[in-house]
């Protein structure tokens, strides 16, 4: 049985990604697909990559990150990938949690600011209603 292999223009359109964002993630090391005359062909390998890019994004990971994170694979193996993983995991979560305090404050200050805002436009149109009246 034959491994999948896809192209250029099918990887873009499997991981919904610009040709761009493709050219730019083999420039930077983060795939490496094999080549076959001008045209680019990416196995298993590079479509479980390609997944875990995109997993790591969508989390806050940056690519640098990212391209050391995939080398430890290539270097020593799943469970020394899967420790240093964890503690990048522990790392974003510690970020995530300090930035959903943030937002919760800037939130709250938002719909206090809102409300005295809207106090305010309630009596002016009332003091002017009361002029107009008079």
């Amino acid at each position: 049985m034959s491994e999948v292999r896809l192209n250029f223009k099918e990887m873009c359109a499997k991981f919904d990604v610009t040709p761009r964002t493709l050219r730019y993630y083999e420039y930077i090391e983060l795939l490496s697909p094999d080549r076959e005359g001008r045209s680019r062909l990416y196995g298993p390998r590079e479509l479980a990559r390609m997944t875990l890019i995109l997993r790591g994004r969508k989390f806050g990971f940056q690519l640098e990150e990212l391209r050391q994170w995939l080398l430890i694979y290539d270097q020593e193996g799943t469970k020394a990938q899967m420790k240093v993983f964890l503690d990048m995991a522990d790392r974003k979560l510690a970020e995530l949690r300090e930035q959903q305090v943030q937002l919760s404050q800037t939130i709250k200050e938002l719909e206090q600011l809102r409300q005295t805002t809207d106090k305010f436009v309630s009596n002016q149109v009332d003091a002017t209603f009361r002029l107009r009246q008079r």
